[in-house]
């Protein structure tokens, strides 16, 4: 079947794109029943059954607007695959663990996770838009962490008291997941602390209901000292319709630098012409091409891996088809490592 983007896939394809007052009431309206997602995608309803079990450890939730990018009918959908539990989910490996990157003995109290060198990263909420199927954080301690106002003045304090740190990462969950008073809150306290340069949001909520970019998040970001930059995830072209394309072209205007990352996912992205046209179209939206993750070895997400010599040959292809700056670093993360590895 040719590579469609959301533009050019028939209108009768895809449900209507929802219209609601704003980003919040989207997120109240997410999909959490197997059951009706496959209903309203017009899929046979053996999926919704093993979407029910594959959903027992870690449930289903998807946003109206990146369904209606889906297109209706088609199991193998690169969209769907990556938001509805399958049967693969139940397949138990021993290579893959509920800590795969070794978070557990690196974050502190108050959600901090101190595993780089002049940066630290803070886990802001347990929210998100979407529980992405091979997310490395689906077993995550959000509890033990904390992210409530007392955990937060924790974190806030060690990132005060140590001087050697210059940028702090915003991670979740996902962090425009909290409203825009508490994020721009929390900003400002992070503008307060002198030794901080930078401020890194890592997110995906522009792509999943791109209501999200609000005057008053522009305006937090444009309004603080620390240089804001903004990590999109995007894994496939077809996420990227005309809302997302215009709530990314609100963010770059603002100045607020974005750059993209994705996951290396089996059956999603793991061709080149799926991943050219996906850089082409985010360099086009004047988005730069950060990472291209090798999938973590999360439990329940085996079933998405690809080798990493099938990524190498895949970043080879994609140099010899792209100029330099829209190919992204082929990279791993591991427990034992202060930085990514690099792969190609």
């Amino acid at each position: 079947m040719p590579l469609l983007s959301p533009a050019t896939v028939p209108l009768d394809c895809r449900l209507t794109a929802p219209c609601y007052p704003d980003w919040r009431a989207a997120l109240a309206d997410a999909v959490r029943d197997p059951t009706l997602l496959c209903r309203l995608l017009k899929l046979p309803p053996s999926l919704a059954e093993t979407a029910k079990l594959g959903a027992k450890g870690f449930p289903l939730l998807v946003p109206r607007p990146y369904l209606s990018r889906i297109r209706m009918g088609d199991p193998s959908d690169p969209l769907l695959l990556q938001v509805l539990p399958t049967e693969g989910e139940l397949i138990h490996s021993s290579r893959f663990t509920t800590d795969p990157i070794g978070e557990a003995s690196s974050t502190l109290p108050g959600g901090i996770l101190w595993k780089y060198q002049a940066r630290v990263l803070m886990v802001t909420t347990a929210v998100c838009a979407v529980h992405c199927r091979f997310c490395f954080r689906r077993h995550f301690p959000f509890e033990a962490s904390g992210r409530d106002g007392l955990h937060w003045e924790m974190a806030l304090a060690k990132i005060a008291s140590e001087e050697s740190v210059s940028e702090v990462i915003l991670s979740g969950g996902d962090p425009l997941c909290l409203d825009d008073e508490v994020l721009a809150g929390l900003v400002g306290r992070l503008d307060g602390i002198p030794h901080l340069l930078r401020l890194r949001v890592h997110t995906r909520q522009p792509v999943l209901i791109p209501q999200r970019v609000t005057d008053a998040l522009l305006k937090t970001f444009r309004g603080s000292r620390l240089t804001s930059i903004l990590v999109l995830h995007v894994n496939h072209p077809a996420e990227i319709d005309r809302a997302v394309e215009e709530a990314i072209g609100r963010l770059v205007d603002a100045g607020v630098p974005v750059l993209q990352q994705a996951v290396l996912l089996r059956g999603v992205n793991d061709g080149v012409d799926v991943l050219t046209e996906l850089y082409q179209r985010l360099v086009d939206l004047r988005v730069m091409p950060y990472y291209l993750h090798q999938l973590d070895r999360v439990a329940g997400a085996a079933h998405f891996e690809v080798a990493p010599e099938e990524g190498v040959r895949l970043i080879g292809e994609l140099r010899r088809r792209l100029p330099g700056y829209a190919v992204p670093r082929y990279v791993r993360e591991t427990a034992s490592a202060p930085n990514k590895v690099p792969l190609a």
